[in-house]
């Protein structure tokens, strides 16, 4: 046997003996995104260290002033924190929204049978239908399904089985898209972020814009902290100098990405849109006959904004598509007294 043969086994058990004991690192997509949270994070600890490691000034005068490193270490810790909840995090899968749904009737349907009055002869329950809400009983037949939930937000007329994905073989709410990477469909996709190795979606879009503005901030507070250390030190120390000069020029060229993520993101926001349906709007069949400059599910940019910030909690949180008359409202061009009335908000 070669020395070459031999190492390999050798790697290959220490391998094996390593997914045994964390048994996430055998499945190459979680090693991937685990290697690409690891090198995030080392990149941000790099940049920091050797911020601190050459600017003897900055130590100085964190000495005199503790608050303002405090503060910015703060915010490193905080965006760090940000990136692995907001990666962690669901975005709101379909599947997890009929678990609820099913949940919550399994929990409607026993309520209805405890509130039943007992014989005390037979032994049976005499069923006492509400006259508020015909129909109901303890068989639970007016119970919402997730079919007819689905359908509800769809025209009438509409097919379930031009509804129903199929790879995943559920019906999808409008502005649901499967995502072939996390193999599931997601509410209100938005994107399958390669960085988070995770889809934005529903219930974890607002967590991702916290994380871009957090990360914006940490990265201008880190380039003007580098700018500093340039402007007094450049000529003390050359290599010290091409060092920080090169990683202030990634630096910005990150922080001009992250800028115009923020705004990107803060203007579907606004709108209440996401990137897939601004990327992907003619191919969208809910979307097609809508004209460009009409944002369909927008109900105002004051409730847009509650709606972003306070309405991921609930995940039957999912919106109709709107009607003819909603479209054709939407359609008609602003006037000074829409302004006067705030229409647009």
């Amino acid at each position: 046997m070669s020395i070459l043969s031999m190492c390999q086994n050798a790697c290959n058990r220490a391998l094996d003996r390593c997914y045994r004991a964390v048994p996430c690192l055998a499945d190459p997509a979680r090693r991937s995104s685990l290697g690409l949270k690891a090198a995030f994070v080392i990149l941000h600890v790099l940049y920091v260290g050797i911020l601190f490691l050459f600017d003897s000034e900055l130590v100085e005068r964190t000495k005199q002033e503790p608050w303002y490193t405090a503060v910015y270490l703060l915010l490193f810790s905080a965006t760090l924190v940000q990136y692995f909840a907001t990666s962690g995090s669901s975005p709101g899968y379909v599947l997890d929204a009929m678990r609820a749904l099913n949940e919550s009737n399994a929990l409607r349907k026993s309520s209805m049978i405890s509130k039943q009055p007992a014989s005390s002869k037979s032994g049976c329950f005499i069923i006492d239908v509400d006259q508020h809400q015909p129909g109901r009983d303890i068989t639970g037949r007016n119970l919402m399904s997730w079919t007819k939930l689905v359908l509800d937000m769809y025209p009438p007329g509409t097919s379930v089985r031009s509804l129903t994905c199929s790879y995943c073989n559920t019906e999808q709410p409008p502005r649901t898209k499967h995502c072939h990477d996390c193999d599931k469909c997601v509410l209100q996709f938005d994107h399958h972020c390669v960085w988070l190795g995770t889809c934005v979606g529903l219930k974890n879009h607002c967590r991702f814009w916290w994380y871009i503005l957090e990360e914006t901030a940490l990265c201008l507070w880190t380039g003007i902290l580098y700018i500093e250390y340039l402007k007094a030190s450049i000529t003390r120390v050359w290599w010290k100098g091409a060092i920080m000069i090169l990683l202030l020029v990634t630096l910005s060229i990150s922080l001009i990405f992250l800028l115009l993520l923020l705004l990107f993101h803060s203007y579907l926001i606004l709108t209440n849109q996401t990137t897939y349906e601004l990327v992907r709007r003619r191919r969208i069949p809910y979307l097609r006959g809508i004209p460009e400059r009409v944002f369909p599910f927008s109900k105002g940019v004051c409730q847009n904004i509650y709606n972003f910030c306070c309405g991921q909690i609930n995940l039957y949180n999912l919106e109709r598509l709107p009607t003819a008359l909603e479209i054709e409202e939407k359609s008609r061009p602003y006037t000074c007294l829409d302004f006067l009335t705030c229409r647009c908000c």
